[in-house]
């Protein structure tokens, strides 16, 4: 009985040290001081919370929204993504797109759709009437347009909708893919590389991209320029017509699942995690629509978190997302619960890789997580394996500081790697 009560009052005190070390931390921290700050930590597989710290209140999460359409994929894909709907009619092929985003994308592996388009002896026929949905979500923010993190959404993404820009010798650049050569523009009046804001037209100075520098530029996309692009790649007419496929349609599978988790969560991808809330929606027999797959994947597989979801994109562009800290935190839970642990550690970022490539650097690494951030936010969400074995799942929201986000990073670094270590 003795033995029990120690082993329990071990327990408490070590439960108390680390509640009582992340408080006195945060409220001694200059750095954190004049911000909003929020903490959830609880052992990996219990209920209770460790420790905790204004976890209850709403924190725009950035990209730590990408946890939450992470978990929608894994509900309601297999291992390989949908990446087109067909229908056979006689000397016709209809198609429709799914939102899966590799066809042609040059960051992701070959899609098996490109090997079926080539294939086909038919006349092809694009439909878009399913993709029920604007290029922008709500709240972002129009002047981005030109920035490779804001490409537009749409239900067949082409080259991942982007131009991508490589610097080579003596000042000059490739295009790719070389549809846009045409487009481009030399302009003295501008700085590198700017596309008009509603069409495709790039201006670009003499100077425009260093050697081996590459830049990413989205397009403005149409349901005609997909056509396009895919004749001209193809090497064969594809044509546009509007009429609804309410059959049922056969599919064809692009590229594995985790490959678009990977990248999506290394280097927070924006782009993949807006087309896989409409891959969501496609599995679900929705339109493809983000926010009538939010609502399913809220109702179906999220309705027990701690807290109402105020969540509005896939990628967290969208300022007006709002999550709280043990929110976060029962999340990575169901995805633990999900995901075999060395799979899900593989395809979260960790010290030394992805966006922590310069944070939690040693021997072993011991921080498997998600980063959100953009300008006065910076929130990171993820798994913490201490030197004595536990696994720790935190979420660490800062919101509205005015100090440099690097400040705020090694502040957060600082303060987990403390956890690691004592605990």
């Amino acid at each position: 009985m003795r033995t029990l009560l120690f082993l329990f009052s071990v327990l408490l005190l070590s439960g108390c040290s680390v509640s009582h070390y992340l408080k006195r931390e945060i409220r001694n921290s200059p750095v954190l001081s004049q911000q909003h700050t929020g903490v959830s930590i609880k052992n990996l597989n219990d209920p209770k919370t460790l420790a905790s710290y204004q976890d209850d209140k709403y924190f725009n999460p950035a990209s730590n929204t990408k946890l939450f359409s992470f978990y929608a994929g894994l509900c309601a894909l297999g291992d390989s993504l949908p990446g087109l709907q067909y229908l056979e009619w006689g000397e016709l092929l209809l198609i429709r797109g799914t939102g899966d985003p590799s066809l042609l994308h040059p960051d992701l592996p070959h899609s098996k759709v490109f090997d079926f388009l080539k294939s086909r002896k038919e006349q092809i026929f694009y439909t878009p009437v399913n993709f029920n949905e604007k290029a922008f979500g709500p709240g972002w923010a129009w002047d981005d347009y030109n920035d490779e993190y804001q490409a537009e959404r749409s239900s067949l993404p082409v080259y991942g909708n982007i131009v991508r820009f490589t610097g080579k010798p003596a000042h000059k650049f490739d295009v790719q893919p070389r549809y846009w050569k045409p487009s481009l523009i030399a302009d003295t009046s501008v700085a590198g590389i700017k596309r008009e804001p509603n069409q495709n037209i790039f201006h670009h100075s003499k100077y425009a991209l260093p050697e081996n520098l590459i830049q990413d530029i989205p397009v403005h996309m149409s349901d005609l320029l997909t056509v396009h692009l895919l004749s001209d790649t193809l090497k064969r007419e594809i044509k546009l017509i509007s009429i609804p496929l309410t059959i049922e349609l056969q599919t064809v599978y692009s590229i594995p699942s985790d490959s678009l988790y990977m990248r999506m969560m290394q280097v927070s991808d924006n782009m993949l995690a807006e087309q896989l809330m409409l891959l969501y929606a496609s599995a679900n027999n929705l339109p493809l629509n983000t926010t009538k797959a939010i609502e399913h994947a809220t109702q179906k597989y999220m309705s027990d978190l701690p807290d109402p979801l105020i969540w509005k994109d896939g990628s967290g562009l969208s300022r007006y997302n709002l999550f709280t800290p043990r929110t976060i935190a029962a999340l990575l839970q169901k995805i633990y619960d999900k995901v075999p642990r060395e799979r899900l550690f593989k395809l979260l970022p960790n010290g030394g890789t992805g966006t922590l490539r310069n944070m939690f650097k040693g021997e072993k690494s011991f921080v498997f997580a998600k980063t959100g951030s953009f300008s006065n936010n910076y929130n990171l969400s993820g798994y913490l394996v201490t030197k004595k074995g536990k696994t720790l799942i935190f979420s660490f929201m800062n919101n509205n500081y005015t100090k440099p986000s690097s400040e705020v990073r090694k502040e957060v670094e600082r303060i987990l790697t403390g956890i690691h270590n004592k605990f």
